[in-house]
């Protein structure tokens, strides 16, 4: 069993802002292998199915960003995966929007909901897919990453959240050194 967790925060003041990429990504992921998320459990919303192949739980936990970790937690225990099996999707300001980077394992880089994970789990081994929603010139960070996708933002998320999803298979299925190879250097910004 693999689980795959998109990071956001529950309800419609924040549905469609920056800061719930992980939600989206893991929502495309479950459009495209037809997963129903509307099981409730693990302080969240999941469907099990197979994703390109394999048994995986999508889990969007409804606590907010910064409590995350007992959803995941809750989960994580609950289906006995291990570390390698754990795929969180979240939303990253230092890299700009059209970039993903997967990682293997890593500490919270700033992120409230990454930093509430391990400090439930007890351990930061786990893979991480990062969107990037960038960081603004000047401005408040919470607002922008609190904020809804710019008019051109929007034009480019599509294709980010399909790099981002088949990402996420490719992890799946060949595992964190062949997705690195291939999804951390694109580049959608180059293709405009």
């Amino acid at each position: 069993m693999k689980l795959l967790v998109g990071l956001g925060n529950p309800g419609d003041k924040y549905a469609g802002t920056r800061h719930n990429a992980g939600f989206l990504v893991a929502e495309q992921v479950a459009a495209r292998h037809c997963v129903s998320l509307k099981k409730k459990g693990y302080q969240g919303v999941y469907g099990v199915g197979r994703v390109a192949g394999e048994e995986t739980t999508i889990l969007l936990p409804q606590t907010f960003m910064n409590r995350c970790g007992a959803s995941v937690n809750a989960a994580y225990k609950s289906l006995g995966v291990t570390p390698g099996d754990l795929i969180v999707i979240y939303d990253d300001l230092d890299l700009p929007l059209g970039r993903i980077r997967i990682r293997p394992e890593g500490g919270h880089g700033g992120h409230n909901g990454i930093r509430d994970i391990i400090a439930l789990l007890g351990f930061k081994d786990f893979i991480r897919i990062k969107v990037g929603i960038g960081r603004p010139e000047r401005g408040d960070v919470t607002s922008h990453v609190l904020g809804r996708f710019s008019s051109n933002e929007k034009k480019l998320l599509p294709q980010v959240l399909n790099l981002a999803a088949d990402a996420a298979e490719v992890l799946l299925t060949d595992g964190p050194i062949k997705a690195m190879n291939h999804f951390n250097n694109c580049n959608l910004l180059d293709s405009l």
